[in-house]
């Protein structure tokens, strides 16, 4: 066959016969075919291989400390599909006036001076331990004495640019030994937020680029892991550690362990589970999430669980039920049950939306939660916002209101407003943006500018309507004295309108109410929020600061309320974090990257 090769000349050109020209078009669609087949073919391996993840950075399998006595029958494994595209949470960027930047700047300079006051103080008085006495100075070891402050703020250190303080503390972390500690009481539910989320959360933030801290997590995971080494393998909430002693190994489950206990260790074992590539730790949680969402719809308030909960059930269909049958219950998102609901949206992103459950889990409680937990208070000003209290309930009888708001629930308007975005919910960002306002009111309601930990409100008969009612603010406090000895009541403890009684006048720099208003903010970008912010910044920078650092305090119902000898890790890891991000540049952490566990470490979503 002659040349296809093209002449100089086309009159030179070779007489082809017409059947060459006719079969052109047939081979350039059977060409288009075969590159179809194969671009489908490539999509379905990256669709359901995995390979379209992040790539897990280790295949570790770790050799276990020692032997289990109740080896899992079976393990479930992480979903490695491709992650779901799941809806934006953050709003669009929205550009700031010269003058507008330098107020922002201004207000992040405050707030990280304030970490650097704080650490400056921990560094000095109690390096490498749990935490620092901001008063008499020296160091507390809650924590088997494993630095938790220094691992609890490793990411904030990152986050605020001291990158020559946070490897500084790396160096610190190989004199931490969790594997050979001898006599060690440990708390699984806080060892596993503050540290193992540390942990993880640094190494996410930096890239990868600190082995250390994956090799550290590890080796405090396994020592966390044995807490699972029970019969039904739901795990045992305090324990005695020793690599020593052989006895130190028998753990049972707990016939009265605390909600959030349970449901509060999914984030950060999927999440080394991810990284690692050893499903063991994943399966460990969601053995105890399947059965959480078999009993869902059999407790006493159906879509909810109760605050306690019986984990030492064997050979029954569900392994969890009421340590009180037959009792009252209290059903909560406040103090004991609150992070169980807060993990349901945010281990459905971190699993990049691979399983419906933790969709479906949220749905229901919230559903419950607006119907009989939720409720509008009354107040001065007639503000539409809301507030979560708590409802007490036997079996077979009504629920019962307790109208009490605990700091601690502050994080719910921040998590409705999270899921109401990512599961299309908009009711749900209107109600996250009410309750984080009835927080915010909370905060102005008293003479310091300081939310108290726990305080009863005047619910309103309804959540459209609620007009001020002097009387009826006065029964509330006291319903059975004469008018006279109440307004007495009132001067005496100091009451602020609305607050019909303060159950607990403390504040422990708790974080949730800017946690709410952070996550708002970047929801939002309604400059309501920095402002509201920024006023529970200087209030609580004029009351806590000590010459070594912040302390608690104890009555925020007083102009000058006495400072108390405690700074809690979660200071420097939450408070002061969620401060920073609120006047930071809203890609700083961004929400769509990002999802915090309950101590506020970011770790990375699956894209």
């Amino acid at each position: 066959m002659p040349s296809l090769k093209r002449k100089e000349k086309t009159d030179e050109l070779p007489n082809y016969p017409p059947p060459l020209t006719s079969r052109i078009p047939t081979k350039r669609v059977t060409r288009g075919l075969i590159l179809t087949t194969l671009i489908c073919c490539l999509f379905l391996l990256l669709r359901y291989s995995g390979l379209g993840q992040p790539r897990f950075q280790y295949n570790y399998i770790s050799i276990p400390i020692r032997a289990e006595k109740f080896p899992p029958k079976s393990i479930i494994p992480l979903p490695r599909r491709r992650a779901k595209k799941l809806p934006k949470i953050q709003h669009e960027p929205v550009p700031e006036t010269p003058q507008e930047k330098s107020i922002r700047e201004s207000r992040l300079k405050e707030v990280r001076d304030a970490f650097l006051h704080s650490w400056k103080g921990y560094k000095d008085q109690a390096w490498a331990q749990d935490e620092l006495r901001p008063i008499a100075g020296g160091y507390k070891t809650p924590f088997c004495g494993w630095a938790a402050t220094m691992v609890d703020s490793l990411d904030t250190l990152w986050i605020m640019g001291l990158k020559d303080e946070f490897e500084l503390a790396l160096g610190e972390l190989r004199n931490v030994d969790f594997t050979h500690k001898v006599g060690c009481n440990i708390n699984l539910f806080e060892t596993t937020i503050r540290h193992l989320g540390g942990f993880l959360s640094a190494y996410d933030l930096s890239g990868g680029k600190y082995v250390i801290l994956v090799e550290k997590a590890v080796e405090l995971a396994e020592v966390l892991y044995t807490a699972f080494d029970t019969p039904n393998r739901m795990p045992t909430p305090h324990f005695m550690w020793s690599a020593t002693d052989p006895d130190a190994r028998d753990h049972s489950a707990s016939s009265s362990i605390v909600l959030a206990v349970l449901g509060s260790l999914s984030l950060e074992f999927t999440r080394l589970s991810q990284i690692t590539g050893n499903d063991k730790y994943f399966d460990g949680i969601q053995k105890i999430m399947n059965e959480l969402e078999k009993w869902q719809d059999n407790t006493v308030l159906p879509g909810m669980w109760p605050a306690m909960v019986d984990s030492a059930r064997y050979n029954h269909s569900v392994l969890l039920g009421s340590p009180y049958v037959g009792g009252e219950e209290q059903y909560t998102l406040g103090a004991l049950a609150d992070s169980t609901y807060e993990y349901l949206p945010k281990q459905y992103m971190l699993l990049g939306g691979q399983m419906k459950s933790y969709r479906t889990m949220y749905e229901k409680f919230v559903k419950v939660a607006k119907e009989y937990l939720f409720f509008r208070p009354m107040t001065v000003g007639d503000e539409d916002i809301l507030i979560s209290g708590n409802i007490d309930i036997a079996a077979g009888g009504e629920p019962r209101l307790s109208p009490d708001l605990q700091h601690l629930t502050c994080f719910t308007g921040g998590m409705l407003a999270i899921a109401g975005k990512i599961f299309n919910r908009p009711e749900d960002v209107i109600d996250g943006g009410k309750l984080t306002d009835g927080c915010v009111w909370a905060y102005r309601n008293t003479v310091t500018g300081i939310m108290p930990e726990t305080f009863t409100a005047v619910p309103c008969a309804n959540r459209t309507s609620c007009t001020w009612d002097s009387q009826k603010w006065l029964k509330a406090v006291d319903p059975y004295a004469e008018e006279a000895l109440t307004r007495q009541r009132i001067e005496v403890e100091r009451l602020s309108p609305g607050f019909a009684n303060v159950r607990d006048a403390r504040y422990l720099l708790r974080p949730e109410a800017i946690e709410s208003v952070f996550i708002m903010h970047r929801i939002t970008n309604n400059p309501y929020w920095r402002e509201s912010g920024w006023n529970m910044f200087k209030a609580i920078q004029a009351h806590t600061l000590t010459p070594l650092a912040h302390s608690a305090i104890n009555d925020v119902m007083k102009g000058a309320p006495e400072q108390v000898d405690e700074m809690e890790s979660f200071w420097l890891a939450e408070t002061l974090k969620y401060f920073y991000l609120l006047f930071s540049e809203n890609d700083v952490v961004s929400l769509d990257d990002y999802v915090l566990n309950t101590e506020a470490h970011p770790l990375r979503r699956p894209k």
